[in-house]
């Protein structure tokens, strides 16, 4: 008996990606490896996490990165660090901002449930832009005395101002910019590129290039990195300061996972990769061909996802209803839908050799 049978639980077949719900990525043999190596000592995680911050930055040529528990705690504590500095009787002060600024200035186009990380420490989001847009003067306008930052996600909306133009106001105005960047993770440079436009401190998930779930990365520059810090679980640990990161700890093992994946991540081949996710989907397209009513989408849209148009009328069943009988089945496999357009795809970045042929089976069961 496995441990999902013990616990009851359903196991998965992942080809929607490194989704948290799902437990984010599994790390190769190579980075898991230097995890077990953690095993045989324990660790000054302040020693250690100072240390990972270090080479971490050195590899990505910034001037400062730290390992966080993800994105989500990246944003609280580069928020906190915007908010106090490293005013250590402002840090113990959060959530109460009094006597702080505490505002992050955010375009309307750009929300979304992830920018609640902006306001856990006491941060208030102040959203600017109007439904056809946001324009630079509307940011502009929105600049105070309680300004601590300009929040911004990385997205193609042409309706936004674009992060350049964020930098320059933030530039002109002595504001931080903070990005949210969590899975541009490739090509490899945009784990730098933000960094090195210009903005202040970037956020990302390091699930998606190969670590665990929980782990991310802040980088930045040193000033602001290093005050984020000193909110995190190791500044409480480690220091006299009553920090409000204490509830994000990590795991030693965390910490090397997300700075071995990276190492791994910068030096992979990456033509390689995608490689052979194609071959993998051309031989599921072979199996799929002959299945009537559906259409497989060009392999040209993505080296990485199957697609497959639905015919409704046809099937009697929408995208919509193939991906739910894909999910109520045992195991479960999750993929997308988009019911707009009735179609469903598989990514195959992260699904294990072999399980392809669990969606194969179920595929022909549900459409034949």
């Amino acid at each position: 008996m496995n441990i999902y049978d013990e616990l009851d639980v359903k196991p998965v077949v992942n080809a929607i990606g490194p989704r948290t719900l799902l437990g984010g990525n599994t790390p190769s043999p190579a980075v898991r490896a230097r995890m077990d190596e953690a095993e045989e000592y324990y660790a000054d995680m302040a020693e250690l996490s100072a240390g990972a911050g270090k080479k971490i930055a050195q590899m990505l040529g910034i001037e400062a990165a730290i390992v966080t528990s993800g994105t989500a705690s990246a944003l609280v504590l580069g928020a906190s660090a915007c908010m106090t500095g490293k005013d250590m009787a402002k840090i113990e002060q959060l959530p109460d901002t009094t006597g702080m600024p505490f505002e992050f200035i955010i375009q309307r186009g750009l929300r979304l449930k992830y920018d609640r990380c902006m306001t856990l420490s006491g941060g208030k989001l102040v959203e600017v832009g109007q439904e056809e847009g946001t324009r630079p003067e509307h940011i502009e306008a929105a600049i105070g005395p309680n300004t601590a930052g300009i929040h911004y996600f990385v997205q193609s909306n042409p309706d936004v101002v674009p992060l350049e133009q964020v930098i320059q106001i933030g530039r002109d105005h002595d504001i931080p910019v903070v990005v949210d960047a969590a899975g541009c993770v490739y090509p490899p440079e945009l784990l730098s590129k933000y960094v090195k436009m210009g903005a202040d401190l970037v956020a990302y998930g390091a699930k998606y290039y190969g670590s665990v779930n929980a782990s991310g990365l802040l980088t930045g520059k040193k000033d602001l990195v290093e005050a984020a810090a000193m909110h995190s679980f190791v500044s409480f640990e480690s220091t006299e300061l009553r920090a409000l990161g204490r509830p994000m700890k990590q795991e030693r093992q965390s910490i090397i996972a997300a700075y071995a994946a990276l190492k791994e991540w910068l030096a992979m081949d990456h033509e390689a990769r995608l490689s052979a996710c194609e071959a993998r989907i051309a031989a599921v397209r072979q199996e799929l061909k002959d299945i009537p009513n559906i259409e497989l989408l060009d392999p040209a849209r993505s080296r990485t996802d199957l697609w497959i148009r639905v015919d409704a009328e046809k099937l009697g069943k929408t995208a919509a209803d193939v991906v739910l009988e894909l999910r109520q089945g045992n195991p479960s496999i999750w993929a997308r839908e988009d019911s707009g357009e009735d179609y469903l795809s598989f990514y195959f970045g992260v699904l294990p050799e072999g399980q392809e042929n669990i969606i194969i089976q179920r595929l022909k069961d549900i459409l034949t």
